[in-house]
């Protein structure tokens, strides 16, 4: 195997971890070892690293149109790098249009989110609801917890979650996004609560590729297990 090879394989395989390894419906019993499903599933992981353009049905055929070229040799590594900083432009240009469309969009949820019974706004915009008091005393910011959370966008899709893994996560409080460590703070062992975070006490802008979009409001639901000290 060349390096080049080499290469884009393992391109492929961390697309496929950072995206999830997203796949469409599928039987049970369908081979995934075929050859037409496996290049269907490189696609798709490829095309999670290209959110950040918000490509238009015109630009995707020219992404079909340079996937087929690149594949067959018409176009070289030099020619490519050659674009490079074009790329880069427009990708921060994309960026930056797409968070400011978020940011308007997650402003209405949070106003929304702000008027549901039991919550209640902080001084940083993060939007605090207890759904279950705890008891003892709320963890400081140099203490480690450990939780329990599902994270989703605004539209309720699914980022990440340490329930579905079945594993609950443990960290310095003050080492997470500040709205965890303003919102967390707030709760007690044993406690629950929602928290809507404002895209800049979350990833602000620049989000987290390719998962969460720059300027979005994101909605955990989270367990305080225990406190578990100082570091």
């Amino acid at each position: 195997m060349n390096r080049r090879f080499g290469a884009i394989l393992a391109l492929f395989a961390f697309l496929v971890a950072a995206a999830g390894a997203p796949s469409p419906a599928r039987a049970a019993d369908e081979d995934k070892d075929d050859p037409m499903q496996l290049f269907y599933i490189l696609g798709v992981a490829v095309s999670q690293s290209l959110k950040e353009f918000n490509p238009t049905e015109d630009e995707i055929k020219q992404l079909q149109k340079g996937l087929a070229d690149g594949a067959s040799g018409k176009v070289s590594p030099t020619e490519l790098a050659e674009y490079r900083e074009g790329i880069d432009k427009l990708r921060q240009e994309r960026m930056e249009a797409g968070a400011k469309i978020e940011k308007a969009e997650s402003d209405k949820f949070l106003a929304d989110a702000a008027k549901k019974k039991g919550a209640k706004k902080l001084e940083s915009g993060v939007i605090y609801t207890e759904t279950q008091a705890g008891k003892g005393d709320s963890p400081k910011p140099e203490e480690t917890v450990k939780v329990h959370y599902h994270g989703t966008l605004r539209d309720g899709e699914v980022f990440d979650s340490s329930v579905d893994r079945g594993e609950p996560a443990t960290f310095p409080l003050n080492r997470v996004i500040s709205c965890w460590t303003e919102g967390v703070g707030l709760m007690k062992p044993g406690g629950k609560a929602t928290l809507v975070c404002p895209a800049d006490t979350a990833y602000g802008d620049r989000g987290s590729p390719p998962r969460i979009p720059g300027g979005a409001a994101l909605v955990f639901e989270v367990e305080l297990i225990e406190i578990q000290g100082s570091e």
